[in-house]
């Protein structure tokens, strides 16, 4: 391509404006002819609307961290109630914490700017700080109480299917992440599960529970492998990323959207930061895939996702 064509072909970019009459779904259009990520969160959301309208698309969502202490649990919760989601893997973390909300606790707000000193004193105040948000111990200490309760049904389970069973036991009125997958017959996979204060509590009070992680693989891999098109979320990275690329990799159709939010970088070679373009070397994703990362706090590109997936639906 000569320097003319490409001149040719060059846009410019919009200056858009924002009027008293602004909703999401012009912001997002706005978006698509700005620069950065802007305009990476504006293809996202127009990959994400392309997955939703495509009726083959098994829509693969990777949960990392823990953002139901941040506020976020009726987020993922919709993602799932509107139908946005075929299949979750995600943390520890996040269930943990979504069933403390299930049970009536509550994460409390606390201080960003918090000192060394005043961590010294939470502790002594049996409070665990997450940042600039507070949880008290007792939030564990009714986790365990229900957890110690629990009737677990059969002891040689996959994590899927006592996550189910789990979700089977909170209360329908709450928005918990757990319930609404079983209302919707939605698969969480939780691959590193041990690694959590729910599975702790499972550990010392059910301990002739012995919960299959190769089945979950198995049965990870035979989802991807049906998929006539499959499309993945990515919040974060770790486990849950590579836990849905790795069911990818060697099937007969490796993913055809990508979208990832994160805030690490590729230098390092972890994971959470690896473009999604270097997945194309292993056969994860498609050569001819749809993808935008999106170089953003979660907390704050999720909720506009979600905000104009939800105002296009009608239109889907």
């Amino acid at each position: 391509m000569s320097h003319k064509d490409l001149k040719d072909e060059l846009k410019e970019v919009n200056q858009f404006e924002i009027s008293d009459n602004t909703d999401i779904v012009e912001l997002i259009n706005s978006l698509k002819d700005t620069g950065f990520n802007a305009k990476r969160l504006a293809f996202a959301c127009e990959i994400y609307k392309e997955m939703i309208k495509n009726e083959d698309c098994i829509k693969f969502f990777g949960l990392a961290g823990a953002l139901i202490p941040a506020g976020f649990q009726k987020i993922i919760y919709d993602f799932i109630h509107e139908g946005f989601i075929d299949v979750l893997v995600t943390t520890g973390a996040n269930l943990t914490h979504d069933l403390a909300e299930a049970l009536g606790y509550r994460h409390l707000q606390g201080d960003f700017q918090v000192g060394d000193q005043d961590d010294k004193i939470l502790h002594r105040e049996e409070l665990n700080r997450i940042y600039d948000v507070i949880m008290p111990n007792k939030v564990y200490e009714g986790i365990e109480d229900f957890v110690s309760k629990l009737i677990i049904p059969d002891n040689q389970l996959p994590v899927s299917s006592f996550l189910k069973f789990l979700g089977s036991e909170l209360p329908k009125s709450s928005h918990s992440i757990l319930r609404v997958c079983y209302d919707r017959d939605i698969p969480i996979f939780c691959p590193a599960f041990t690694d959590c204060g729910l599975a702790m509590q499972l550990g010392f009070h059910h301990q002739n529970l012995n919960l299959n992680q190769f089945k979950d693989m198995l049965k990870m891999v035979n989802i991807a492998w049906d998929a006539k098109v499959a499309g993945i979320c990515i919040v974060g990275g770790g486990v849950p990323k590579n836990f849905i690329m790795q069911s990818l990799q060697f099937c007969p159709n490796s993913a055809t959207y990508a979208i990832q939010i994160t805030m690490d970088r590729p230098e390092p070679g972890g994971l959470s930061g690896a473009t999604l373009k270097e997945a194309i070397s292993w056969g994860k994703l498609n050569e001819s895939v749809k993808f935008s990362t999106i170089i953003s706090d979660a907390t704050i590109a999720l909720p506009l996702l979600l905000w104009f997936l939800k105002k296009t639906k009608k239109l889907i």
